[in-house]
């Protein structure tokens, strides 16, 4: 019977570890024996670190998005609002 022991590692120490990987352009397995942590661990690590960054561009371009839409809404409804006021000021003066 084995007794794995269970390691926690900080998410500071995991951020970086995947920097190293992603900067230094050197092997995963040799990164992993200088940490002193398990390959496939590391390759975990760098899979959810990419996973995060996929979903942040995702949500980026949605906004992105939104925007350029809620601008183009904006550029109407100030042209719109802009007629009204001519429109009145000029029904304001014919009125007199």
């Amino acid at each position: 019977m084995s007794s794995k022991k269970l390691n926690f590692y900080p998410l500071e120490f995991k951020e970086s570890a995947v920097k190293l990987v992603i900067e230094s352009g050197r092997p995963v397995a040799q990164i992993a024996k200088e940490l002193g942590i398990p390959v496939n661990t590391l390759h975990t690590w760098i899979g959810k670190n990419s996973k995060s960054k996929e979903s942040h561009m995702i949500i980026s371009t949605h906004h992105f998005d939104e925007i350029k839409q809620l601008r183009k809404e904006l550029v109407r409804v100030t042209q719109e609002r802009d007629l009204l006021k001519k429109a009145a000021a000029y029904f304001a003066k014919e009125s007199q």
